[in-house]
């Protein structure tokens, strides 16, 4: 995903008006042998470290806790800085703060970083505590659903019984909803935002073209390359491939057209000619700054294994259990995980007399319109939370 935030400045940033300001990362081990987390893959996990933040008071009652769940590329820094000299703030800071969609004043907010990742929580960069070396390809294929065990285990560990909220955009929607199918009794109430609940043909295909381009690397070493150097080159190109799935045709012709990147013709030779190249190229190379090859590989794969169904014969029978309300969103111009998509989510929750509302934000940013449509997304949670909130008075925890 692409990331928001200010462009940068000859002066530190100053936290404004509706942010969090200076946040702290934490950490939890759970599931510490002999309790280890037993995976979708049948293998066993732990001592896993969990990476999280949290924002805004947890209330007495514990019942005002909302999950935000991030995307493939993201993690548990969603809102505010870490030092007053941060350019960026967390990847949804425009959604959480004070009187923001989740207003820090009233909900408790909690974001993790998934399995399997790289900014903190346990994935194949991390030291196995059996041999005392990076896991590599020694660590064991995840699934969304271990995502969610793994949260699980860390709202459990936080004295929370029951969650307001689970939402997310791209994975973390998939996250939200195998939340509400695999823990109905805990959640009472879901935000699925520009997802699917099946990776398609079509994205996996994509996923695949990522990942053969990391293998392809000299430097990948079949994922044993943590002394030396890292598979940066492939890994660049996997995110330049992810990223154009993330625009829309439309945002791209705005964007850059046709426009030459320092030159007035064209080279009619290999160096970058057109403004669209030099951003891709400048996209990938960034990525390779803060994220591990290994990782891309492990999510993506469980990106790829994600079917809510989980062997059911129907869409509609994987959400037969499920006791949550929704609000879905979807917006017009996403053709990573298209308005439709959402949709079937939709028809199935209403076929099982599921609360549900949808909205489809008609949008150019394509894919990426979660994390930038803020003013529309903003006034559909906050309504739908505002509605919660006032049934959570007579919800039982």
């Amino acid at each position: 995903m692409t990331t928001k935030g200010k462009e940068p400045d000859k002066e530190p940033y100053k936290p404004e008006a509706g942010s969090v300001g200076i946040v702290s990362e934490q950490f939890l081990t759970l599931f510490v042998p002999p309790r280890e987390l037993e995976l979708d893959c049948g293998a066993k996990l732990g001592p896993i470290r969990v990476a999280y933040e949290t924002y805004g008071k947890l209330t007495p009652e514990r019942d005002n806790a909302i999950l935000l769940l991030h995307a493939l590329s993201g993690d548990h820094h969603a809102a505010g800085y870490y030092t007053p000299h941060d350019r960026k703030p967390g990847w949804w800071d425009n959604f959480v703060g004070p009187g923001k969609a989740f207003d820090t004043d009233r909900f408790f907010v909690i974001c993790s970083n998934c399995i399997g990742g790289c900014r903190g929580t346990t994935g194949p960069s991390s030291i196995n505590p059996e041999t005392q070396k990076p896991y590599g390809l020694s660590f064991p294929f995840i699934t969304i659903k271990d995502m969610v065990n793994v949260q699980k285990g860390l709202i459990d560990r936080l004295g929370i019984k029951r969650l307001l909220c689970v939402a997310g955009g791209s994975m973390g929607g998939m996250q939200a909803l195998q939340w509400a199918v695999s823990y109905p009794d805990f959640v009472h109430s879901v935000i699925p935002i520009a997802t699917t609940a099946i990776h398609s043909a079509q994205n996996i295909a994509l996923n695949e073209v990522g990942r053969q381009a990391i293998v392809a690397d000299p430097n990948w070493k079949n994922g044993d390359y943590y002394d030396s150097e890292p598979p940066s080159r492939g890994l660049a190109v996997a995110r330049m491939v992810g990223h154009i799935s993330y625009l829309s045709d439309q945002s791209m012709h705005e964007k850059f057209g046709r426009r030459l990147q320092n030159r007035e013709r064209v080279s009619f030779n290999l160096l970058t000619d057109f403004q669209v190249e030099s951003y891709l190229q400048y996209q990938g190379a960034s990525f390779t700054q803060r994220f591990d090859a290994n990782s891309y590989l492990y999510i993506t794969k469980a990106l790829d294994y994600f079917d809510l169904s989980d062997g059911r014969p129907s869409l509609i029978a994987a959400l037969k259990g499920v006791k949550a309300r929704f609000l879905v969103i979807a917006f017009s111009s996403d053709w990573l995980y298209p308005p439709y998509q959402s949709k079937e989510v939709v028809k199935a929750l209403k076929m099982n007399g599921i609360p549900v509302s949808f909205c489809e934000i008609k949008s150019d940013y394509g894919h990426d319109a979660f994390l930038l449509e803020c003013e529309q997304q903003t006034e559909m949670i906050r309504g739908f939370l505002n509605n919660l909130s006032k049934e959570s008075l007579t919800y039982a925890i």
